[in-house]
């Protein structure tokens, strides 16, 4: 599968290298030639300088045997015109990064359809879903739902009270429990258990269940779920506010700005039942005096994934529940998860979520992918005729860094063991490492 590109920054970086490590053929487009030294040096990929939105760029790109175009530029319009003029060329699939939340709303989408623009990610919406979610489900550090929730995927962090501490994963099955553990989330890496791993003190397990087992879970793992409704918001970014406008009333929610202009234009962009301060949440006196111990949750949205980090701390000491902070160094992931400071959101695995679900299907609406640091999780439709169905999932010789949680079948959810044979229309759940998305493809199509 051949993929271009567009924009070195963040998100496109990211998502270049983690592509390349798919064995796919990428190249990368950037007006800045020192954005693409580095990459270009250390992997597996073709790097151009110029602007996507010039044809002379896209021709030598050789856009028009694209599978795949992905404008992911700081500047929306850019984003949008170069997705319309790949098309034009030739590309079969184009995605285009945006700013803007209502160019979202359904009655839009056949505009940008027309224009050449497919899909249209917006990572700060991303962002704002996923915190959203973590709120609703604040005992869980992940959450992720199969085919409207008839199969579940949550990871928790074990703890001293997690009665299945110790156990090795063959011991949980032959228990008979009503759950997968289908990876573990330890120290700096993410391993794909088989049955003599064992479960750790302070190790992030992703359990697979059906919703009626929730509770029985919650249980073992010595979890206890709060209703959240008082909310403190460190930083007035656009997460912030969409997620403001994403939730109701019944949310007392208050956001604490340091810079005092940007608290004017922020009252103007929230409901009229949230509230702004203007201070540095970083000021413990200032947290004591917004009474930071009476709230339920805080989340942390500056710039800063070090601020973020120390504030969520921070509040954890000041006995808050539920602590949410987004870091968008990637490097900081691993050691975020090992403090105590809650749910971590990261807006270019959230991309990256996004982008893995088209490769996966090239009708989005049939598969759903959940990035992690080093690992993907994808819901996925298995195809007639597809290597997936051929035989029980014993004999399938599943290669070590992928493995099947659960499926859903005539809509209804069921977990998997080795006697189970897949069939042709079942929606998966696929847990697997960083660079085995491509193994993924090849087994359901």
């Amino acid at each position: 599968m051949k993929i271009v590109i567009a924009g070195a920054g963040e998100v496109g970086t990211h998502l270049a290298k983690l592509l390349s490590k798919e064995g796919l053929d990428i190249i990368l487009i950037d007006n800045d030639e020192n954005k693409l030294h580095a990459i270009d040096a250390n992997y597996n990929l073709m790097t151009m300088t110029g602007s996507p939105t010039a044809f002379k760029v896209l021709k030598n790109a050789k856009v028009d045997k694209c599978d795949l175009f992905i404008a992911v530029t700081p500047f929306e319009t850019r984003n949008i015109v170069s997705c319309s003029f790949a098309k034009k060329l030739g590309a079969r699939k184009t995605v285009a990064r945006i700013d803007n939340y209502e160019f979202l709303k359904p009655e839009y989408q056949q505009y940008f359809a027309e224009m050449g623009v497919d899909d249209l990610i917006y990572p700060e919406n991303f962002a704002s879903l996923e915190i959203r979610t973590a709120l609703q489900h604040s005992w869980a550090r992940n959450w992720f739902e199969l085919y409207n929730g008839e199969l579940i995927l949550t990871g928790i962090k074990l703890r001293e009270n997690c009665q299945i501490v110790g156990m090795k994963l063959k011991d949980l099955a032959m228990e008979g429990h009503p759950f997968h553990i289908c990876a573990i989330r330890r120290q700096h890496e993410t391993i794909i258990p088989r049955g003599d791993d064992h479960l750790e003190l302070n190790d992030i397990a992703y359990f697979i269940y059906q919703p009626d087992s929730m509770k029985y879970i919650m249980q073992i793992c010595g979890k206890q779920e709060k209703s959240i409704k008082k909310i403190l918001i460190m930083g007035g970014s656009r997460i912030g506010v969409q997620l403001a406008n994403m939730l109701d009333d019944s949310y007392k929610i208050k956001f604490i700005e340091n810079d005092r202009e940007k608290c004017y234009k922020l009252v103007e962009r929230i409901p009229a039942y949230c509230s702004v301060a203007n201070g540095d949440a970083r000021d413990i006196d200032l947290l004591r005096e917004e009474g930071i111990a009476d709230y339920d949750a805080f989340i942390a949205l500056t710039d800063s994934s070090e601020t973020n980090i120390l504030a969520c701390l921070t509040a954890k000491e000041f006995g808050v529940w539920k602590s949410i902070a987004e870091v968008e160094n990637i490097q900081f992931i691993a050691e975020a998860e090992n403090l105590n400071i809650g749910t971590v959101i990261n807006k270019k695995l959230l991309a990256s979520s996004k982008i893995f679900q088209i490769l996966l299907d090239f009708d989005s609406s049939n598969a759903k992918c959940l990035a992690l640091a080093d690992a993907e999780v994808a819901e996925i439709t298995a195809s007639e005729k597809s290597k997936i169905t051929k035989a029980p999932v014993k004999d399938l010789k599943l290669s070590h860094d992928m493995t099947i949680g659960g499926l859903t079948r005539n809509g209804r959810g069921m977990l998997v063991n080795g006697q189970t044979q897949i069939q042709p229309g079942d929606h998966v759940l696929v847990f697997c490492l960083s660079g085995a998305i491509h193994k993924i493809e090849k087994m359901f199509h």
